[in-house]
């Protein structure tokens, strides 16, 4: 999660049926460190009162331009003081009169004065979204650059099964993330692999590792946020596909090795985060292995898996960044790099894995980079989601 300290959210509410998801939206920019203001219109009051809103945001809801003295004044102050302004649920009527400049009420007014980034995100009824004038609307406002987020599909408050969905508030302010991230990463391509992959015993066991792709996963959806256009491999892993990443499921290493290797010649940047199981089984059954009582060994042979990294860095151009992860039990610095003079890596990120805090199945890491040309650098423990700016910062340092 982006730290929103020092950051000024103005976040409108229009009267749509979807006005309560603005409450957990408030709930997560406030949990994220964010200073909120909101407006609401008067029919957004009909729908959630101001009182919910003023207690989750501490400031004062602002819902009528002459209701006190300072109120004319109060909404310029806003929205020059604003680093993004944000319209959850917009309703075709707002959509209207922002897309035209008209200025009748608190919202529409505060707008008109705000010059920070501005995401509109519509809910309504599917055959209103779809009407050509709310369209056209959108077009005009999209046009002048401010962000539109389109609308989920399903079932509507009114019954109707279509598009019209306000988007679920995580998926918000996700995107409030990416409205607010420098774009230094704009133009760039990267492919990241993350997860682990998983080879088959048979039908019912298989051989894999502790890997949960929660460090790929955070290295994808930051270098996205960054304006990188990324495709991510992923391994068998329990977390939701990064938004605006392209996602492409494997599940064993040669499948892992086919996706990286076609997609190779467009990447900028190569991440290998996966955990790729080193070895497999020759011979995977095809129907259950079954115990037997006389006989309490089993042996598997087992072959060696391709090596992605090295294929790569084998493969990789000058002007291509390579990036590889190392975990270790012992030995880090030694054994990080060894593995980066024998893969011809550009930067790699080692971590000892066994602690609860670090690691596989942890929210957070503790990592140190070493580059190629020797120096190093450690990122002491903190979120898998800083760590992977940090590491980003260095790739763009190292690539100049």
């Amino acid at each position: 999660m982006m730290d929103f300290q020092n950051k000024h959210i103005l976040l409108g509410v229009t009267g749509g049926i979807a006005a309560y998801k603005a409450v957990e939206l408030l709930r997560l920019l406030k949990k994220a460190g964010a200073n909120v203001n909101v407006i609401m219109t008067e029919s957004a009051q009909k729908f959630v009162g101001k009182t919910t809103f003023e207690v989750l945001s501490e400031n004062p809801v602002l819902s009528d331009l002459f209701f006190d003295a300072d109120a004319a004044i109060k909404h310029i102050d806003l929205a020059t003081g604003a680093d993004a302004a944000i319209i959850t649920p917009a309703t075709a009527n707002t959509i209207a009169k922002v897309a035209h400049g008209i200025a009748d009420d608190a919202l529409s007014t505060t707008l008109l004065a705000v010059t920070c980034p501005v995401m509109i995100c519509p809910s309504m009824n599917t055959d209103m979204y779809q009407n050509i004038r709310v369209q056209r609307n959108l077009d005009i406002l999209e046009k002048d650059g401010w962000q539109i987020l389109d609308p989920d599909s399903g079932v509507l408050a009114c019954k109707t099964v279509g598009t019209g969905r306000l988007p679920d508030p995580w998926f918000i302010f996700d995107r409030v993330e990416a409205l607010l991230t420098q774009k230094d990463l704009k133009g760039k391509k990267i492919l990241v692999s993350a997860g682990p992959t998983v080879e088959a015993i048979d039908p019912v066991r298989f051989i894999s590792n502790h890997s949960s792709g929660k460090m790929g996963y955070a290295i994808a959806s930051a270098a996205e946020k960054r304006g990188a256009q990324v495709t991510l491999v992923s391994g068998p892993v329990s977390l939701e596909a990064p938004v605006g990443v392209e996602h492409i499921d494997v599940v064993t290493c040669e499948e892992m090795a086919d996706q990286m290797l076609a997609n190779l010649d467009q990447a900028d940047m190569i991440i290998k985060v996966a955990a790729v199981a080193d070895y497999k089984p020759i011979d995977p059954k095809k129907s259950k292995i079954k115990k037997k009582d006389n006989n309490k060994d089993l042996s598997i042979s087992m072959i060696e898996t391709p090596d992605i990294l090295k294929l790569i860095g084998e493969k990789k151009t000058k002007n291509q960044f390579l990036v590889g992860f190392a975990a270790e039990t012992d030995d880090l610095e030694k054994n990080a790099l060894l593995k980066m003079k024998k893969k011809n890596l550009d930067m790699i990120a080692a971590n000892i894995v066994g602690s609860k805090d670090s690691g596989f199945q942890a929210d957070t890491n503790k990592v140190k980079l070493f580059f190629r040309d020797g120096t190093s650098f450690d990122i002491p423990l903190m979120g898998k989601d800083k760590v992977a700016n940090i590491l980003i910062d260095h790739m763009i340092d190292k690539m100049g």
